[in-house]
């Protein structure tokens, strides 16, 4: 099974990507959850914000990056909406990654390369009428249609951080249909990192 290390969103390291993560354990998954705020979780996402502000977003995903060398390169990287940026930066710049799961976000490829690397399946998850992924859809969809080994999958709805369990945003049918294919999609994973079809 697959080797796992999932960035959390701006709120922080909450219950409901622990939950998240223990979905993924349950399927049998290694899942590495490093908290990049250092203990810290936020009411909302302005006032995880300002802390990120604060700390700057380079600095979170900076640590992000340290987190991930401390781990077997390969892994595959997932993030949470803040957490994307540190799991598609190390998706794409890292040898020996296995695949990219970003969820409720997705950064321009061209801010960690010129292209997204062969042979790393990547799956972009968000709500259709998310406000927050909205200026984020154009990036994903690129990704799509630059590689033949990335999916999007949008869901009905307009909520952000809809697979959090522990927020008022939390959709359950959304969040149970994404966390399948996010099982599925590490389970398909072979040795050599590709998802085969």
């Amino acid at each position: 099974m697959a080797e796992v290390v999932l960035f959390h969103h701006v709120q922080g390291l909450t219950s409901g990507v622990v939950a998240f993560a223990d979905e993924l354990r349950a399927a049998g998954h290694t899942v590495h959850t490093p908290d990049l705020f250092e203990g810290r979780t936020f009411d909302s996402l302005e006032e995880g914000t300002a802390y990120v502000r604060q700390v700057g977003f380079g600095e979170v995903g900076a640590r992000g990056v340290r987190a991930a060398a401390e781990l077997p390169r390969e892994v595959v990287h997932v993030g949470f909406s803040l957490g994307v940026v540190p799991a598609q930066e190390l998706a794409q710049t890292r040898d020996g990654t296995r695949g990219a799961l970003l969820m409720h976000a997705c950064i321009p490829v061209s801010e960690f390369g010129a292209a997204w690397p062969a042979g790393v399946p990547v799956q972009v998850h968000a709500m259709e009428h998310d406000p927050f992924f909205a200026e984020d859809a154009e990036a994903a969809r690129a990704l799509v249609a630059e590689s033949s080994e990335a999916e999007l999958f949008l869901y009905p709805g307009d909520r952000h951080l809809f697979a959090d369990s522990s927020l008022p945003s939390y959709d359950p049918d959304a969040a149970e249909l994404l966390t399948r294919r996010a099982v599925e999609f590490l389970g398909a994973l072979d040795g050599d990192g590709r998802n085969p079809r």
